[in-house]
């Protein structure tokens, strides 16, 4: 871009006009003055040729000889360069045409005198002195003219220099003084942040229409970036506070699953935090043995998000949500997906810790029943065959005494036996659907009747103490129908009801159970009874319209951990 008409340029013209004329009317003026130094000279020459006629008409009437030196002396006044100063360019052509004629009429006088007609020149000289004071007035008129002439240059110069002067002021303040103003009260509405008010001179030539235009630009320019910075700002701002949301969301995440024992309750608060927080209509964990928790309910207008709940590459289960907003951020449900998984494992691991105490610890009970218990037992059956032959067999009251003590102490040593293979239970697994089956895979080694299982129970539905008794009620339920039912098909089935009940059936094809009360000298089915309790459910036998038997077990998660063994 550049400068048409420069500040400096117009400043330097109307300056230079300015001194150019005052220089021309000084000088106008100067010349003038010049010109009417001889004026006054001219005027007494003019003035003294009249005298110098009338003296000469005086020596004429006397009689005087000396009358040529008095003409010489009239021509040389009339001759004198004051006079013939005013035959130029700039004199009045009245003054020149009155010098001229008083020179002809000069001529004529000057003859007739030489000529000795001094009648003629009484009689004329009135009339030659008339033409002597009319050249007289004009120059006066003429000296008087200048002066007239300069004070009017000296006037008009003044107004014109004035006058200039004024434009002059008056230009600088339209094109310097009014947009600097417009300039510092834009800039102070930039100050303000107001960047809508651009400068009104643009359109101006000089360096000050350029500034204003650059200026526009700039306000432009900087108006688009400030609101880029403040959408910026607030974009950052809005995305600080949904940094903070989610980390705040993550922390009480974090908090809930921070927990001695981590269970159901601790997962289904993670679903009530993050559904709160991030306004979601429906989201649930769904875990892979067919269990889950849920918060809402799902939608199927809604497209339904997913992610895998991983940890360590074991995949336990999916992350499901369902969102009327906009879509939630997905690096969040990551991390809640990753902080739910580390959950889950961290729960099976604690679960496998609270088995192996419980196996060490029923171990160790075994161990003892077996050195101390077993071992007696053992000694008695010896003593009681040492004894049996002692007493002779004619001695019939004896013998049947020995009989049925034998048979009492066999039948205790056969259920010592079993108690001490159910002390000695192990579990590999943490999760309940394996354990189970690895429970199902040892008892089918027992029978040639078909064992099944369908397992719907959730690992977290049971803790490590509880889970042993499950595992017991239904190990001795197989066992039962292994032993007694006669049946070729033993199904084992676990379910949870829409209410949160969990049940699981033992149920047979033999000939029934009968009366479901305990023979005398038997346990089992009051331990089965007693474990049912400590799960905080019931223990019921039926039979079935088919025939066989079915052993239901009914019972709620646990809300605090038992310590029963």
């Amino acid at each position: 871009m550049t400068v048409k008409q420069p500040v400096s340029r117009s400043l330097a013209r109307a300056l230079f006009s300015i001194i150019v004329l005052s220089l021309l009317t000084g000088a106008i003026a100067l010349f003038t003055l010049a010109s009417s130094q001889r004026d006054a000279e001219a005027i007494n020459l003019a003035g003294s040729l009249r005298m110098q006629s009338y003296r000469l008409g005086y020596e004429i009437q006397r009689g005087d000889n000396d009358l040529a030196a008095h003409r010489l002396a009239w021509q040389q006044t009339l001759d004198a360069p004051a006079l013939q100063s005013l035959d130029r360019w700039y004199v009045p052509n009245e003054v020149k045409q009155r010098y001229r004629q008083l020179q002809l009429s000069w001529q004529t006088v000057d003859q007739k005198l030489a000529q000795g007609d001094y009648r003629w020149y009484q009689s004329h000289i009135s009339e030659y002195v008339r033409r002597i004071d009319a050249f007289v007035l004009s120059l006066q008129h003429y000296a008087e003219h200048k002066i007239q002439l300069v004070v009017a240059i000296s006037l008009a110069g003044g107004l014109a220099i004035c006058l200039l002067a004024f434009l002059t002021l008056r230009r600088i303040r339209r094109q310097v003084v009014a947009p600097l103003t417009h300039l510092v009260a834009a800039s102070q509405q930039i100050e303000q942040g107001r960047f809508d008010h651009p400068v009104p001179d643009s359109d101006l030539p000089n360096e000050l229409g350029l500034l204003s235009r650059t200026f526009n630009h700039m306000s432009a320019e900087l108006h688009t970036l400030y609101r880029s910075l403040e959408s910026s700002v607030e974009e950052k701002t809005r995305h600080l506070h949904e940094a903070h949301q989610q980390l705040e969301m993550l922390f009480k995440c974090s908090q809930a699953m921070n927990t001695s024992q981590i269970d159901s309750h601790c997962f289904r608060h993670v679903l009530q935090i993050v559904q709160e927080y991030a306004g979601m209509r429906y989201v649930a964990l769904h875990a892979s043995d067919d269990w889950q928790l849920q918060e809402g309910s799902a939608s199927g207008e809604l497209e339904m998000q997913t992610l895998p709940v991983v940890m360590l590459e074991t995949r336990f289960g999916e992350l499901r949500w369902q969102s009327d907003q906009s879509a939630v951020s997905l690096p969040l449900m990551k991390n809640v997906a990753i902080l739910l998984g580390r959950g889950i494992y961290f729960n099976q691991a604690q679960k496998h810790y609270h088995q192996l105490l419980l196996m060490e610890e029923r171990a160790i009970i075994a161990r003892e029943l077996h050195d101390s218990l077993a071992q007696v037992l053992s000694y008695l059956r010896i003593q009681l065959t040492l004894l049996k032959h002692a007493v002779p067999p004619e001695n019939l009251p004896a013998q049947n005494i020995i009989t049925d003590f034998s048979q009492a102490l066999n039948s205790a040593y056969q259920q010592l036996r079993e108690l001490l293979a159910t002390f000695r239970l192990t579990l590999n697994q943490a999760n309940l659907p394996a354990a189970l089956q690895e429970t199902m895979d040892s008892l089918q080694n027992q029978t040639r009747a078909r064992l099944h299982l369908d397992c719907r129970l959730s690992t977290l539905a049971l803790d490590a103490h509880k889970q042993v008794h499950l595992l017991q009620i239904v190990r001795e339920a197989v066992l039962n129908a292994i032993k007694h039912a006669q049946a070729s098909e033993i199904t084992v089935s676990c379910a949870t009801a829409p209410e949160g009940v969990h049940t699981v059936y033992i149920r047979d094809n033999g000939i029934g159970i009968g009366d479901a009360s305990e023979p005398p000298g038997h346990y089992g089915l009051n331990i089965m009874r007693e474990r049912a309790g400590r799960l905080g459910g019931t223990l019921h036998f039926s039979q079935p319209p088919d025939g066989g038997t079915q052993v239901n077990v009914s019972f709620h998660s646990p809300v605090n951990n038992s310590k029963d063994a």
